[in-house]
């Protein structure tokens, strides 16, 4: 039996962080040829692509500042130059720095807008034509659980994921016509390695965090990466305009 994406395209954003990563490795173990798109990590998304070719998989790495319009121009011409269309988009790129209310200055919340919201416009903007001139299409946003429990020190960036969802509804009914399904998967606290950095002190958050949750682990990347993949597949094909939490159950406490 072929893999299920035998044949399909993906371009993944953000593909060199924990849960883009998965996904990339996800939708090439499942037969896509991923694009694996990145900003000034060449080494790493140069690393991914050779560690997808060793599991028997396709990927290549481009670069791109998908705060810039014309970069995501020249990063979807490029894509396509490749591989002659682009049948899943994954809109994972993102940006997540804790900024207290006081200090949210509006240079702080357009910057947050622009790499957590206005990305996702114009990636979907520059890939949706072509998959409505062939009939279909998948485009899955990235999300955050954030958006609907809310949280200190991340107002900006909140605000954004709650666009991402709104963005993902409207371009659903839009698209659909055209034969495309646009879904976002919204992450709850998934561990990754930059976790270190960022909190000060990791073990004492993952026991709160436990006990916001229905299930009693840490999320994973894989965890979201799976999500992604079935949303893109064509076993989702009647699915369209949905937010997936993929949370552990944070967002029923």
């Amino acid at each position: 039996m072929p893999a299920p994406l035998t044949g399909r395209t993906a371009l993944v954003t953000g593909a060199t962080g924990g849960i883009g990563t998965a996904v990339v490795q996800q939708l090439a173990a499942k037969g896509a040829i991923v694009v694996i798109a990145h900003h000034d990590e060449p080494k790493a998304a140069a690393e991914l692509a050779l560690d997808i070719a060793a599991s028997g998989g396709r990927a290549f790495a481009l670069e791109a500042d998908l705060r810039d319009e014309r970069a995501v121009s020249e990063l979807h011409a490029q894509a396509v130059a490749r591989l002659g269309a682009i049948d899943i988009l994954v809109s994972n790129a993102g940006s997540y720095p804790r900024t207290p209310w006081a200090e949210t200055t509006p240079a702080v919340w357009n910057a947050m807008l622009s790499v957590n919201l206005t990305s996702h416009y114009l990636l979907a903007r520059a890939v949706s034509p072509d998959m409505a001139a062939r009939g279909r299409g998948r485009i899955v946003t990235m999300g955050s659980v954030l958006a609907t429990v809310g949280r200190h020190e991340l107002s900006a960036y909140i605000s954004a994921k709650a666009g991402v969802e709104g963005l993902t509804r409207a371009l659903a009914r839009e698209l659909g016509p055209s034969g495309i399904t646009v879904n976002c998967v919204a992450p709850g606290s998934i561990q990754v390695p930059a976790e270190q950095t960022v909190v000060d002190d990791p073990e004492a958050m993952t026991v709160r965090q436990l006990a916001r949750q229905c299930i009693k682990r840490r999320g994973a990347p894989t965890d979201v990466a799976a999500a992604v993949a079935f949303l893109a597949s064509e076993d989702a094909g009647f699915i369209t305009g949905q937010t997936l939490h993929v949370d552990g159950g944070w967002v029923l406490a």
